[in-house]
């Protein structure tokens, strides 16, 4: 009866192993990959994979074999094989083989996925055909900086579909790692050092993902590590040139209430110095200590974990300790009032580019 139980348990457990291997969302799984850099991961995986279980197949079965044959019956002493060059050439050729069968298109996955030499090189014009975006990692946030159209942009990266987009990565305070496992990467961001890689975004599983992709710090960096997500939207080409045109010549937006313009009046007292409210940011990268919030109405997310809400808006403006400890925002303003919450809530969130 205890046997069967344990059989019971172990059917359960195995079950809800493959149930749970069948979990995953197109905006975020890397077991649905949304792009080319993605793709090439996962054939790896599946290859090293299949080489794995096959290794662990064939073992297996020759080891039942051997138990069930070679089952001592007497005390006479089976047969030995040591020193036999058949089997000793069969078990060294076998590995390099599956050696050799996983290290070739690793390494020339590796070549490609490291080839950048296409964002150095300039037109006739002096200007680059490719997509540039500098990423820079700050706790807990993240900044995106398109340097050939001259846009900056804080928790959301927007990206053109079917088209190679190129990083730079470096941190400004401790090791982060950029990371969008549905698309690509990972990849770490350095105080020292900038590393550079490409990621191509897939249209139709684009829009599989309705164009948004959720991007992860996958290094350990502090007490709100597991809290430093952003957001990638991902459209056609022509509509990230809409986007960028519009972007370029964005200027700050202009209240439309009364209780607006009272939160205007409450952020160029409180925020200006960290926040700015333009995409055109002429600010040194130093003095760019927080998010630019020139689409924070746009934005999906506050923070990049909380609904985009009035309700969640107040609630992280009144303690954001609360949701990321030892974030850079925490004790450098003076407590809101209620009604003050609420005036700067009404500016923030008309704070758009897009209608």
């Amino acid at each position: 009866m205890k046997r069967l139980m344990n059989w019971r348990l172990y059917s359960l457990l195995i079950m809800l192993t493959l149930i749970l291997a069948g979990c995953g969302k197109p905006y975020l799984s890397t077991l649905t990959p949304a792009g080319e850099v993605a793709q090439i991961q996962y054939d790896l995986m599946k290859l090293s994979t299949l080489i794995m279980v096959g290794v662990i197949a064939v073992v297996t079965i020759i080891f039942v074999i051997v138990v069930m044959k070679f089952r001592r019956k007497d005390d006479r002493i089976p047969k030995q094989v040591e020193g036999s060059h058949t089997l000793e050439i069969i078990w060294t050729t076998i590995p390099i083989l599956l050696l050799l069968i996983l290290a070739i298109p690793t390494v020339a996955a590796t070549f490609k996925l490291a080839d950048v030499s296409e964002m150095d090189q300039v037109n006739e014009d002096g200007k680059r055909d490719a997509l540039v975006v500098n990423v820079r990692a700050n706790l807990y946030w993240w900044e995106f900086e398109y340097p050939d159209l001259g846009i900056i942009t804080g928790q959301e990266l927007v990206v053109p579909t079917d088209q190679k987009v190129y990083f730079n990565l470096k941190a400004s305070d401790v090791k982060h790692s950029f990371w969008i496992p549905a698309v690509g990467g990972k990849l770490d961001t350095n105080t020292d050092n900038i590393n550079k890689f490409w990621l191509k975004f897939d249209s139709d599983k684009s829009e599989e993902a309705g164009g948004l992709f959720y991007g992860k710090c996958a290094e350990l960096c502090g007490p709100s590590h597991a809290f430093m997500d952003f957001k990638v939207k991902a459209v056609s080409k022509d509509e990230f040139k809409q986007w960028s045109t519009a972007m370029q010549n964005a200027d700050e937006q202009q209240p439309t209430t009364d209780l607006a313009q009272a939160g205007q009046d409450i952020f160029n007292k409180s925020c200006i110095g960290c926040h700015a409210v333009t995409p055109i940011d002429g600010r040194p990268e130093a003095a760019r200590t927080a998010p630019n919030l020139a689409t924070f109405g746009e934005r999906s997310r506050i923070a990049g974990i909380l609904e985009h809400s009035e309700k969640d808006l107040k609630n992280w403006l009144a303690n954001p300790e609360t949701y990321k400890p030892g974030n850079k925002m925490t004790g450098t303003y003076n407590e809101l009032k209620p009604e003050q919450l609420d005036a700067l809530t009404e500016y923030l969130m008309s704070l758009k580019v897009m209608e």
